[in-house]
């Protein structure tokens, strides 16, 4: 059974956390290492923790946040983030140099494809001794172990040796263990890449599950749409700092946005022969506010400012929409709507307003161009620059959500067979 725990208390606390690690240091000899070791001996009673030596960089500097019962927070960011160093952390594989990194209660972890696994061990052997790791008993891993078999879907290599499993197979062993041996707190990372599409999904189903039984989960990954869907909240880790830490879809935009090309190119004067080209895309919500995400049915505005150096004959302005994956959503341009907008001449702006968006949660992505008069070619494009969030209240699957209703046909009393007492309680 779970140990109650003081809900006042986080159930994982990390402040003022900061790792450094020696970039490139090798010992090749013994007369090389025992100088190191003296250097450090020598040097650990005076140096400052919060300096760095020549060759030391900071994986991690000043990170801070909690995770409360019931609370997902996603990690994403870029790779060498320190994303999987924070994790390492958290599991106790590495200490802070500096700051304070608690769990508290018993984690369920997968870190690595394999961690923590013995080779030479089964399948069977490894779960006895992932549980033992945990602190739990025989009995116990015992009663929960058909259940972790037959998530993992590996019942029929259950008895052969781990090291002849598939990446796989691993990944998938590794999960079940994590979340099926009564963890107090739930840090999964990356390694659930590894595992197909149906397995992914069974993952989430059980993160979901574990999050509304009040286990906290920390989640790092590049999957965008998972973490939105799975996630109460998001942190951004970008050169081993937060650069933000809230509400999972504006978390997903600031980290998108960091990553797109699309903003440092709006008016930077980059070189161009055509005679109009695009100065900027903004992206706005009913009230004309800059977005960080839009709610599903909600307005989007795709404000598209040009600047034309010298009169251009009736251009047109085209918005193509994708999805994260690459799954083209929606494309209109100006000449199929049929608006002519003559000669244009000067700076200016047109809006695209698509009042009730019906696209689902997901990350997508706006590309813009303005095209000639016959739309054959380009005066200027930019392929997926802008990327923006949608979420939604509602639990739906698919693209798009589709306005509906359900009714059933209320059955008429007088149609309803009568039923006597003795009947009634024969039936019972």
């Amino acid at each position: 059974m779970r140990k109650t725990s003081d809900a006042s208390q986080p159930a994982v606390l990390l402040d003022g956390v900061s790792k450094k690690f020696r970039r490139g240091e090798r010992h090749d000899s013994l007369r090389d290492l025992i100088p190191s070791i003296g250097r450090r001996l020598v040097g650990r009673g005076r140096r400052d923790a919060a300096a760095l030596d020549a060759g030391e960089f900071w994986a991690l500097r000043d990170v801070s946040f909690e995770v409360g019962a019931g609370e997902a927070v996603g990690v994403i960011g870029p790779n060498g983030a320190g994303k999987s160093t924070l994790l390492k952390l958290l599991t106790r594989i590495l200490r802070p140099t500096c700051g304070v990194c608690e769990v508290r209660g018993r984690a369920g972890a997968l870190i690595e494809v394999a961690a923590g696994f013995h080779p030479d061990l089964t399948g069977r052997e490894n779960v006895y001794l992932q549980g033992a790791i945990m602190g739990m008993r025989q009995a116990d891993i015992a009663r929960t172990f058909d259940e972790i078999v037959a998530f993992s879907g590996v019942s029929e290599f259950i008895d052969t040796p781990v090291k002849r499993y598939s990446s796989g197979m691993n990944a998938r062993l590794g999960f079940a263990i994590a979340a099926h041996l009564d963890p107090d707190v739930l840090l999964i990372d990356e390694v659930l890449s590894v595992g197909d599409a149906r397995f992914q999904e069974q993952c989430l189903v059980r993160m979901r599950a574990l999050r509304e039984a009040g286990v906290p989960l920390v989640f790092v990954s590049h999957n965008l749409t998972a973490v939105m869907d799975l996630c109460t909240r998001a942190v951004v880790i970008d050169h081993g700092r937060v650069a933000f830490d809230g509400e999972p879809g504006a978390a997903v935009q600031a980290y998108r946005t960091a990553q797109s090309d699309g903003p440092a190119r709006d008016g930077d004067g980059r070189p161009s022969d055509a005679d109009i080209r695009l100065r900027g895309v903004r992206l706005l919500d009913e009230r004309q506010r800059p977005l960080q995400a839009v709610k599903t049915a909600s307005s989007l505005t795709v404000r598209i400012l040009y600047e034309a150096v010298k009169p251009v004959e009736r251009p047109h302005f085209a918005v193509d929409i994708a999805r994260g994956d690459g799954v083209h959503c929606y494309g209109t341009n100006t000449r199929l709507d049929r608006h002519d907008w003559g000669m244009v001449d000067g700076a200016g702006h047109i809006d695209l307003v698509i009042p009730r968006l019906w696209l689902l949660p997901g990350c997508y992505s706006v590309s813009v161009g303005i095209l000639d008069a016959t739309c054959a070619r380009a005066h200027d494009v930019r392929f997926h620059a802008y990327p923006f969030s949608v979420v939604s209240d509602t639990c739906e699957l698919g693209l798009v959500h589709l306005p509906h209703t359900w009714h059933a046909p209320q059955p008429s009393r007088a149609a309803l067979p009568s039923i006597n007492a003795n009947e009634q309680e024969s039936a019972l």
